[in-house]
């Protein structure tokens, strides 16, 4: 039986496999400090193969500070610890595909790699500003935990460390980049390859963010730089120029990231209409916009709308703008403003252009198709981006210009500043969230959903997953529950939070952020409702959205470390190895810690069953069956095996005798071969 690891993948032995498969001639072997052998890289067989390298004390371009090198360790090191679930501060645990996670991100994003890379569409995150007067985390794991507690006053019973950073320490702006960094390596490997992240810092550490992501994500993959307006009235503030925006950095995991756009307005819609009788609502732009005509710099040629050929004045050079030619170059081919010869020889009188060359250039294009025909084929042609329509005003003699039609249109295009009006203000977010709580806010300084929604409009679809790992009072989670409920679309959320002390009437700013997902819910929830219960005939009714979220909280493994060197055990301790489970935990905090280890997301169906007196675990109607109960016997192997699931977890201590366990592997080879079976 294979036995499941309990910590999450160690990093550097992922690169050092990745690096293999590329060049399997720079692996080399190399003992560790216990003397086991392992695979390393040969970096002098490395530099053979990429040639000239930057190192030593050759000058570079980079960004570091002290604690870098740290820092990138953090995020390789392989986390040992757990994701158990709690049912009683869960909202529709059964049904819902939503998350809430409490504890140092750092963990929970080590946690997640091993079922979300690379499915994440959408990642926001609101870190701490660094202002002097607020808190980071302390990633040094290498103190006790009463080391720790002996050196900071800030230490709360869920294991969430958190250190104040005061503008008189020396290591101001270090401290913060090292505890952003190992985060964002993490966050870009959750990333799809068509996600984005969104970032809110302010003006005090931008600079430093915007370099690091630059490094993590490469600055290929920079999306842009937003201005948030984040207050209608200035700050009366002597010091310098009053700030009314906030940053919020885009990076893509991959080049050339496009963001969504917004819905037309009302407004731009009016300008629409069909004054030359055609069926479509259409209105007039410029016709050397891209893809009516075909340019180098400033210089244009004409592209024939049926046969694609690019057409030059015959003195070989290109028509420039304004250059007299062009436009009646263009007006022969606009085959359905001919009605006939006559017509063309007519406009080509008013052009200077003689009847022989009228007959000679546009005769076998505009006579030789009937003039209905000449239009579809030319709205064919448009319909198939290859050709705009074009049209001339003054019945046919005045300026050419380009049909937009409406039904075409791609909606609004997205700048780098958003002001309040659309998106939202912080006195705004702060009195939404102060109506939610009864007229009490419980937290300073939340963002605005609408700000949440504008995010959301431009990087997710409908089934996007969205995840927030500094979510505060869970500003993205209303926002995501409150676009679903609008479009129809089914976003899941997961939510990443320390349990920070609160003030007021919440021990920790998670129980803020849970009772807002719940209060957010039921209001929304509501309004629907109201909604449907008011239809008008032939009104669809407005769709509920999922409202529940499945709370899951960061502790330690649920196993006893039981790796020891021979010489540290004692006939009278050998006792206590024997099941190795830890004092309190449930079947259920075992499903979730071997879950990731499957890949299998935290919010799967999970159903139980009862098979020959055990309580079994079926995991997404039987893709996974675990039994963690004791005293196993060969009956409910062979019940299980006979369900034939794609995995089969077991306790290592949960077999009845030495008879269950010998006869456990053929149990499954003679039932279902193909079942993957682990014990932990």
């Amino acid at each position: 039986m294979n036995k499941i690891s309990l910590t999450t993948p160690d990093l550097a032995e992922e690169n050092i496999n990745r690096l293999a498969e590329l060049f399997p001639s720079v692996t080399t072997e190399m003992k560790d400090e216990d003397g086991v052998s392992k695979t390393a890289i040969d970096f002098d067989a490395l530099r053979d193969l990429l040639g000239d390298v930057a190192e030593g004390q050759r000058e570079r371009y980079q960004f570091t500070w002290p604690g870098k090198a740290t820092a990138k360790l953090e995020a390789r090191t392989p986390c040992d610890k757990t994701l158990r679930p709690c049912i009683e501060e869960s909202k529709d645990w059964d049904t819902t595909q939503n998350l809430y996670i409490e504890g140092d991100n750092l963990d929970a994003l080590k946690l997640l790699r091993e079922t979300y890379a690379g499915k994440v569409r959408l990642i926001y995150i609101d870190p701490p500003y660094n202002t002097g007067h607020d808190f980071i985390y302390d990633d040094d794991f290498s103190q006790s935990r009463e080391d720790y507690e002996e050196a900071s006053d800030e230490y709360d019973e869920e294991g969430g460390r958190l250190v104040a950073n005061p503008e008189s320490n020396g290591r101001f702006h270090s401290d913060w980049c090292s505890m952003m960094y190992p985060r964002l390596l993490l966050a870009r490997d959750l990333l799809m390859g068509n996600g984005a992240i969104f970032i809110s810092i302010d003006d005090n550490e931008s600079m430093n963010l915007r370099k690091i992501c630059d490094e993590v994500f490469g600055a290929g993959c920079f999306v842009g730089d937003i201005a948030w307006q984040r207050t209608y009235s200035p700050r009366n503030d002597s010091k310098g120029i009053p700030v009314t925006v906030e940053h919020l950095l885009v990076f893509s995991k991959q080049s050339e990231w496009i963001p969504g756009r917004l819905p037309r307005t009302e407004g731009m819609n009016a300008g629409y209409g069909s004054p030359d009788g055609d069926s479509s609502l259409w209105a007039s732009g410029d016709p050397a916009a891209p893809g009516a005509a075909t340019h180098q710099g400033m210089v244009y040629a004409i592209q024939h709308p049926f046969t694609g050929e690019l057409m030059y004045p015959p003195t070989g050079s290109c028509w420039r703008i304004g250059q007299p030619g062009l436009l009646e170059i263009m007006r022969q081919w606009a085959p359905y403003e001919l009605k006939d010869l006559g017509d063309a020889e007519r406009r080509a009188s008013v052009c200077g252009i003689s009847n022989a060359e009228v007959r000679a250039d546009i005769k076998g294009v505009v006579l030789s198709v009937p003039q209905e025909e000449a239009t579809q084929m030319a709205r064919e042609r448009y319909d198939a981006g290859s050709w705009p329509l074009l049209y001339f005003t003054s019945n046919g003699r005045g300026g050419m210009r380009r049909k937009r039609y409406l039904d075409e249109s791609q909606g609004r295009i997205i700048t780098n500043l958003w002001l309040y009006d659309e998106v939202g203000h912080s006195d705004e977010a702060k009195k939404g969230l102060k109506a939610l709580f009864d007229g009490t806010a419980p937290f300073d300084t939340p963002k605005p959903v609408r700000l949440m929604k504008r995010i959301l409009d431009i990087a997710t679809d409908e089934d996007s997953l969205v995840l927030d790992f500094f979510s505060g009072s869970a500003s993205m989670a209303e926002g995501v529950i409150a676009k679903n409920t609008e479009d129809g679309g089914s976003r899941r959320f997961i939510l990443v939070q320390i349990p920070e002390a609160a003030t007021g009437q919440y021990d920790t700013l998670c129980d803020i952020g849970k009772e807002r997902i719940r209060r957010a819910g039921t209001k929304i929830a509501a309004e629907v409702e109201i909604s449907n219960r008011q239809l008008k005939i032939g009104e669809d009714p407005k769709f509920m959205p999922d409202i529940g979220f499945r709370v899951l909280k960061i502790d330690s493994s649920s196993f006893n470390d039981t790796y020891r060197n021979p010489e540290e055990f004692s006939q009278d301790a050998l006792a206590m190895y024997v099941d190795n489970l830890k004092e309190g935990r449930t079947s259920e905090d075992l499903l979730f810690q071997v879950l990731p280890r499957f890949r299998i997301p935290l919010s799967a169906k999970i159903d139980e069953l009862d098979l020959c007196g055990k309580r079994i675990f079926d995991v997404n109607d039987g893709q996974m069956l675990a039994c963690f109960d004791a005293s196993v016997g060969i009956d409910t192997i062979e019940a299980i095996a006979k369900r034939k699931p794609v995995y089969a977890v077991f306790r290592d201590a949960s077999m009845a005798n030495d008879s269950t366990e010998a006869n456990f592997e053929e149990l499954f080879k003679t039932y279902s071969p193909d079942t993957m079976r682990k014990v932990i």
